[in-house]
């Protein structure tokens, strides 16, 4: 029997709704049956997937979008206050949720997996979703990304788990109260919000109180954040903590990853026993995301070997490392990695897969903040790769900080002795990546901006060649 709607749920309009967050959770309203109406600022496939389940979607934003009788008006920590619908939510006094209190309403009653760490999450909660429906659970799930396999970021299932991506960046995962919560690393980002680690650290510590008595905290063995993470929650009498990782400590320990080109076999020590599965995406750190599925559902008392299985039919999410084709003998690989450590994580997996071909990069910084604080790191990251072409800074919802621009970024890479191009005009990038690339090479457009959309340009103009 499907969970009952809200009753603040039952007419919601979302102001933004194409987002990944927003999307998620309109998609599942939809499919329990509320009225869902919204808009966004442009066209775009989900913006159709919507109308498919009875969503009215507006393009555009205006007052006279929010329907008189709408329940409440669902909005993102990204919602400015001066937009029209949101003032006219406030005349028409109807009630303004923040898209975490709305998930969080979602997940009552069912049996919840929380998925939280500055990076990793969506490929985590996806390998537990795919997993959960190919072992016949049927779970609901909401993810940042689109699944490769059902093509989806959400799904309302029969099952009683609901397995969610819980995002730190505004502390809304601190709404959530999850059978299982997974921590996958603590490190300090979204600078607009967080001033410090110790901010940080006090807010995965909310999180991690949260989990119901009885709980399981699954957490890695290997990361310094969640290391320390794990020191400040020991205490906590009603939390069972299973950590994993390649720590001889972990309760759940990676023994071997094996890159098999695109793919990697893993072999994990689990209660005194070898299992080794195979994940459908290359490096380590995918690897080590599997691991911690693998620990959040034995956690819920799914057995691990039928797990292992499943979680081997996961064939990734968009945009991270997503094969987006192949065209003069160059194949063009998408990754959303934005944050320094995820662009060394992916860098690396790209040269494992690479072997001896060449890695080209082409890097779109992602918020004036994020470069403010961390474009040094971003730039000595972009040194594995063999030649980059970097972007303007993506602004996303952030205005211009003075003096902050990609040249912090191309300093440091060349400083490190990174080749590096600067492009500020995005659509010449086609021409200048078919003038730099050989058959055999590796294109990576990485970055969590619109950069994704030069794949298919890519592919044509080297096509053209």
């Amino acid at each position: 029997m499907a969970p009952a709607i809200p009753s603040a749920m039952e007419r919601p309009h979302f102001i933004g709704i194409g987002g990944a967050g927003m999307s998620g959770i309109a998609k599942i309203l939809a499919q329990r049956g509320a009225k869902v109406a919204g808009s966004d600022a442009k066209e775009s496939a989900t913006a159709e997937a919507l109308r498919a389940l009875g969503a009215t979607v507006h393009i555009g934003h205006a007052a006279e979008y929010l329907a008189t009788d709408a329940s409440c008006v669902v909005v993102s920590s990204a919602i400015r206050a001066d937009n029209p619908e949101l003032a006219r939510a406030t005349e028409l006094s109807v009630p303004v949720v923040h898209r975490s209190d709305a998930l969080a309403s979602l997940m009552t009653g069912l049996r919840s997996i929380a998925v939280a760490g500055t990076h990793g999450k969506t490929t985590t909660t996806s390998m537990l979703a795919v997993a959960l429906t190919e072992l016949g659970l049927d779970p609901s799930y909401a993810i940042g990304g689109d699944l490769e396999g059902p093509g989806t970021n959400a799904r309302h299932g029969a099952g009683d788990i609901f397995v969610a991506e819980a995002d730190e960046s505004d502390r809304s995962f601190q709404k959530y109260v999850p059978e299982v919560a997974i921590v996958l690393n603590v490190e300090l980002d979204h600078h607009a919000n967080y001033a410090s680690m110790d901010e940080i650290y006090d807010s995965f510590e909310t999180f991690v109180g949260k989990v119901v008595p009885g709980g399981t905290l699954v957490i890695s063995a290997d990361q310094p954040g969640a290391v320390e993470l794990t020191a400040r929650v020991r205490d906590l009498s009603t939390l069972k903590v299973v950590t994993y990782g390649e720590s001889e400590s972990a309760d759940v320990r990676v023994h071997k990853v094996t890159p098999r080109g695109l793919t990697s076999e893993v072999t994990v020590l689990l209660g005194g026993r070898f299992l080794t599965f195979t994940v459908s995406v290359p490096g380590s750190h995918y690897a080590h995301n599997a691991v911690a599925a693998l620990a959040a559902g034995v956690a819920l008392g799914i057995p691990a070997h039928n797990l292992a299985s499943a979680i081997g039919k996961y064939t990734g999410v968009k945009r991270r490392l997503q094969l987006k084709g192949e065209a003069a003998g160059v194949q063009v690989i998408d990754s959303y990695a934005h944050h320094p450590t995820e662009m060394t994580a992916d860098l690396e997996a790209m040269r494992g897969a690479a072997s001896d071909a060449r890695l080209l990069v082409v890097f779109q910084p992602h918020l004036f903040s994020r470069t403010q604080e961390l474009g040094t790191e971003m730039g000595q990251a972009l040194a594995l790769a063999d030649a980059s072409v970097v972007l303007d800074i993506y602004p996303a919802r952030e205005d211009p900080i003075p003096g902050i621009t990609s040249t912090l970024i191309i300093d440091a890479a060349r400083a490190a002795g990174a080749d590096v191009t600067a492009v500020h005009d995005k659509a010449t990038v086609p021409d200048v990546i078919a003038g730099m690339a050989k058959p055999g090479d590796l294109v990576l457009t990485m970055g969590a901006g619109d950069v994704t959309d030069l794949g298919p340009d890519i592919l044509a103009r080297l096509a053209g060649r």
